[in-house]
């Protein structure tokens, strides 16, 4: 009895640790406040004390604000995988004066695989050792001066 006692709680332990995390970044999206925004009747200032400091501006197009949300969830160790996200673009004039309202979604999300921890280079590959010795005789060599510098006659 204990022998199929053991392999039952471990199955059932280990079905409990696949619970999915869920996590928010960002922004907390309040509906009516973020309707309450109109283009030409809102400026910065009505938009800051509506809406609150921006996730991150623009450093073009006159400034514009960005609201960002995103809720993911992920199990155990893997990445965290998008499932939805808001992002507000809130674009002025030059007289801070709202003048449209954009709003994306999942779908403006770019997933990016890097190559892993090192960035691949052209040119000759070196090894431990000549980076250990590889600079040995090189110092003072152009001209005979310390740090490679030339001394006039």
């Amino acid at each position: 009895m204990r022998l199929l006692l053991a392999p039952a709680m471990l199955a059932l332990l280990a079905a409990g640790a696949c619970a999915p995390l869920r996590s928010h970044q960002g922004y907390i999206v309040d509906a009516e406040l973020v309707n309450s925004i109109r283009p030409g009747v809102d400026n910065r200032q009505s938009v800051l004390a509506t809406l609150g400091h921006p996730s991150f501006a623009s450093q073009f197009n006159q400034g514009d604000w960005y609201y960002v949300a995103r809720d993911s969830r992920n199990y155990a160790f893997n990445k965290p995988k998008v499932r939805e996200q808001l992002t507000l673009q809130i674009s002025f004039d030059a007289g801070g004066n709202v003048t449209a309202i954009r709003k994306s979604g999942k779908d403006q999300v770019a997933s990016i695989d890097p190559m892993g921890k090192t960035t691949p280079t052209l040119g000759r590959e070196r090894g431990f050792f000549d980076d250990l010795f590889g600079n040995i005789g090189a110092v003072g060599a152009a001209g005979g001066a310390p740090g490679g510098g030339r001394t006039s006659p």
